[in-house]
């Protein structure tokens, strides 16, 4: 992996999946946007994974777009039973509140969680584990030739 994302990204990653926001094609995915204004669109060949969300394009790393691919591609772990917590949140209105701190958006979340009596150490344990296997990807992050779309909203995800 060239640049590696924020940590936070795989939270938003197991979102997309629960959501049923990813739709897997050959050498190619859509992936929609947590409030459902923006599709994405990933591609992969020869260890090369382009995506027009704005992290990938601005950011230079894997955004959560080309992480929830990776994932259902098994080329990094997904672990189901975590999956279903991410389900429903709408990540750009948590990110737009928190004006862009991914941590602060993550720990709203996982406060959510711990007071649902979720064992959140769990979930820490495996995001992590997740992360030390995308910095062992041998894959190349390069930006998408497809402009980032633009949402009706003005927000970014």
């Amino acid at each position: 992996m060239n640049k590696m994302p924020p940590i936070e990204k795989i939270h938003e990653a197991y979102s997309a999946i629960a959501d049923n926001r990813v739709a897997v094609g050959n050498g190619t995915a859509k992936v929609t946007s947590s409030n459902y204004s923006k599709e994405y669109t990933v591609t992969w060949e020869d260890g090369i994974y382009t995506s027009n969300d704005d992290a990938s394009y601005w950011g230079g790393y894997a955004g959560y777009p080309i992480i929830a691919v990776l994932m259902l591609q098994g080329k990094i772990k997904l672990n189901h039973s975590i999956v279903k917590y991410f389900k429903g949140i709408n990540w750009t209105e948590l990110n737009a509140n928190h004006k862009a701190n991914y941590a602060k958006a993550v720990s709203e979340i996982m406060a959510g969680l711990k007071m649902n009596g979720i064992d959140c150490d769990a979930i820490a344990e495996e995001i992590n584990e997740v992360y030390k296997q995308i910095e062992l990807l041998n894959i190349t992050c390069k930006r998408s030739s497809i402009k980032p779309p633009k949402s009706n909203s003005g927000k970014k995800s």
